[in-house]
């Protein structure tokens, strides 16, 4: 009984073993990470664990596909140093209200993130075709909540994008603070909030404390905090 059990277990191994080389890539987390590959837990998985040159590359041929306009930047010392950033000037299409520094890891998250799921759910809930981002900033060399002490902001390291509105194409622009309280708009923008969690390790909203009342927080610590 003892060898039938032993073989059943030996043939389960090899079949899963032999399955995982039949997965597709976006289902196998021993894969490297695609750009086309589809949002979801893994893909969220192989976000976070690229090597700086993995992430530059993929970068790279985000550029070259023209979902993100972005140019490397020099390294700068002081307070807050900066290592290997962009200045990201578009995603695609849409445009920005102004360019931002931000970390690879950001500048790629981003670039994925408005091309899956900003730019179709805009069409899916308005109706309409996003043609401007509205932030107030990336970088920053300050604490948390400017606060005199503690830990410093990702906003420090150019990890972190606020999100304060979006134009479309027939001229509206919605903005976070007036959006959100308004039930024409906020399932379209509670949705966004809510697929960011599967490219940024946090997304912070208006209901998470008064001080996001007016734009979406999308960070890269954590992993998939969005409220």
């Amino acid at each position: 009984m003892k060898g039938k059990s032993l073989i059943v277990v030996c043939v389960l191994l090899v079949a899963g073993s032999v399955g995982y080389r039949y997965l597709p890539s976006y289902y196998n987390p021993f894969t490297p990470l695609r750009l086309d590959d589809p949002p979801g837990r893994i893909t969220q998985y192989k976000l976070r664990r690229l090597a700086p040159h993995e992430c530059a590359a993929l970068l790279e041929q985000a550029n070259q596909r023209q979902m993100i306009a972005s140019t490397p930047v020099a390294d700068s010392q002081g307070e807050c140093p900066l290592t290997d950033v962009v200045r990201v000037r578009n995603f695609g299409p849409v445009k920005l209200s102004s360019s931002f520094l931000a970390s690879c890891p950001l500048a790629l998250s981003s670039a994925l993130f408005v091309e899956q799921q900003v730019r179709p759910l805009t069409r899916q809930f308005t109706g309409q075709t996003l043609t401007r981002i509205d932030h107030l900033g990336s970088y920053a060399c300050r604490n948390i909540y400017n606060r005199a002490e503690g830990r410093r902001s990702e906003h420090a390291s150019a990890d972190a994008l606020d999100i304060s509105g979006f134009r479309l194409s027939n001229g509206n622009v919605v903005t976070v603070l007036r959006g959100w309280p308004d039930s024409a708009t906020q399932p379209w923008l509670r949705a966004m909030l809510s697929a960011s969690c599967g490219y940024y390790g946090n997304g912070l909203g208006p209901e998470y404390n008064a001080a996001h009342a007016n734009h979406f927080h999308l960070g890269m610590r954590g992993f998939g905090l969005c409220r």
